[in-house]
């Protein structure tokens, strides 16, 4: 693996993982207040909001700069409760 690809969050992950799991840590009302689009407003599901989000490239975007800004606080958090550990 090169190391542009190492330091990519988004590589290997599919859109269906991020969807995943961006439901499961914000839940379908977040989402759907931080990205307004119908699929996660109304009667949300993985299913229906893949279809939207492989046909529409801005909202697949938005998606996207969800997870990256999700995955970024989640190292972060880890990065401080093991240096804390660490200085007890």
């Amino acid at each position: 693996m090169t190391d542009k690809q190492s330091s990519n969050l988004l590589h290997g992950i599919t859109l269906e993982m991020m969807v995943n799991q961006l439901a499961e840590h914000y839940g379908w009302d977040e989402m759907g207040r931080i990205i307004r689009i119908r699929c996660f407003n109304i009667d949300p599901s993985i299913k229906s909001s893949l279809k939207f989000l492989r046909k529409t490239p801005w909202a697949r975007k938005k998606v996207e700069d969800l997870y990256l800004r999700y995955k970024r606080e989640t190292i972060r958090r880890d990065t401080k409760k093991a240096k804390d550990s660490i200085n007890g």
